[in-house]
């Protein structure tokens, strides 16, 4: 099996072809789990690609489901193998959102919008050390290295020569103007996040403070979509010490029209560009 294959992404199609094959068994989850004498939240977690399935686990779901047809077994287990293997990001140990750094690795598209900072796929590595040590002030030179290294090797998938992660970011003004690390280092990353706008892959645009009340006002989320069309889009929402990630068709669809509303309301590409150049003169001359 070729060594790119992201585990992450594999555990979740898995998971989605047992839920298909109970589904056309007519079972529920409670069923199933009484079946195999194990909990109904470990068969959810089986079919949402939040727990690492095995191959026993693979054979005993088939069994229960009839399914008779040994290369779909077969199929199912090397599935469950290969989910099993570990990402590039397993190498710098634990390390949170695990689960969506896997996702976004085999991402075809994100959109992304962030009230507060420069996303972290188009932060320097200044701007991110200088960002990470003041969110986690309790944490030690180590752990914000490998934070930040992880967050570096994140951004291969913008900066890829043969199909590059197609990026679109709407930005608060507010992430602008927040001095993170000093206004030299706030003039190299503005100056950092124009060059990188400028790659026909990536869309940048800020919305600015005169907007008012705006379809983001509660937070920061991010938008995935995956070129196999067997993987459902999802929406990806960050919390201090857990995340969110939603797949139900009615939950990306709103997050979805709120984005597009995002994006209306933001300034157009030339006119982000001319705005983040001003706020880096300013910078320049204070």
């Amino acid at each position: 099996m070729a060594s790119n294959v992201n585990p992450t992404v594999r555990r979740r199609r898995l998971g989605l072809e047992l839920r298909r094959l109970r589904e056309l068994k007519g079972m529920t989850a409670e069923e199933v789990a009484e079946r195999l004498l194990v909990s109904q939240s470990k068969i959810s977690r089986l079919e949402n690609g939040r727990r690492s399935i095995s191959q026993r686990d693979v054979r005993d779901l088939c069994g229960v489901y009839e399914v008779d047809d040994h290369r779909i077994v077969d199929s199912l287990m090397q599935m469950a193998k290969d989910s099993r293997q570990q990402g590039w990001w397993h190498a710098f140990g634990d390390i949170p959102y695990s689960v969506y750094i896997g996702l976004e690795t085999d991402a075809a598209s994100l959109r992304v919008y962030e009230p507060q900072v420069v996303p972290g796929l188009l932060q320097t590595r200044q701007y991110a050390e200088a960002l990470i040590a003041g969110a986690l002030p309790e944490s030690g030179v180590p752990d914000i290295e490998k934070r930040v290294s992880v967050r570096l090797r994140r951004q291969d998938r913008v900066k890829a020569d043969g199909q590059p992660l197609r990026l679109w970011a709407v930005i608060d003004e507010a992430a602008l103007h927040r001095v993170v690390g000093g206004k030299n280092l706030m003039r190299e990353q503005l100056e950092y996040l124009i060059e990188l706008s400028q790659l026909p892959h990536v869309t940048v645009q800020v919305l600015p403070f005169d907007m008012g009340a705006h379809p983001g006002i509660n937070g920061q989320y991010a938008i995935l979509e995956f070129p196999d069309a067997t993987d459902s889009s999802g929406v990806y929402i960050e919390g201090v010490t857990s995340d969110l990630y939603l797949e139900k068709a009615n939950d990306v669809h709103k997050y979805s029209v709120m984005y597009e509303h995002l994006r209306a309301q933001a300034l157009n590409v030339d006119q982000t560009r001319s705005f983040i150049e001003n706020i880096v003169k300013r910078y320049m001359t204070s």
